[in-house]
């Protein structure tokens, strides 16, 4: 059964009022993929594929061993990343984007694709926003 334009936008409205506290129903995937690092952790994943613990926190530099376990943990739990733990002596535990983490990658070529045409710009909007409150301020100053 095809579904009219009203259908549509009730369907819509339903399921918009199924998130109370949501404003914005993208939130709960802004809140997953844009924390802190897991960009970083995600893209270098995807990038370089597995990779070990030691390897992986080479690789991302700033973030500490105690928040990027803490970020793994929490990837693991979204089913973002697999971790494979390997009984040898010594243990050897790998990290490797799962098939729900690849699905991301399209979003994150648009938002690189993005950020490369429009950086500079956001750049002169900045520069020119502190000339103009550098100069609004020496007037009152005056």
């Amino acid at each position: 059964m095809l579904e009219t334009a009203e259908g549509l936008d009730e369907a819509a409205e339903e399921a918009m009022s199924e998130l109370p506290d949501q404003a914005c129903t993208i939130a709960p995937v802004v809140d997953i993929v844009f924390s802190r690092w897991t960009t970083p952790i995600l893209w270098t994943l995807n990038a370089y594929g597995k990779q070990r613990f030691v390897e992986l926190h080479r690789n991302i530099g700033a973030i500490t061993a105690k928040v990027l376990t803490q970020r793994l943990r929490q990837l693991e739990r979204d089913g973002l990343l697999t971790r494979t733990y390997h009984p040898e002596i010594p243990p050897r535990v790998e990290y490797e984007i799962s098939e729900l983490g690849k699905s991301l990658a399209p979003l994150f070529a648009s938002l690189a694709d993005w950020s490369a045409a429009n950086l500079p710009r956001v750049d002169r909007a900045r520069e020119a926003f502190d000339a103009a409150e550098e100069t609004a301020a020496a007037r009152r100053r005056n």
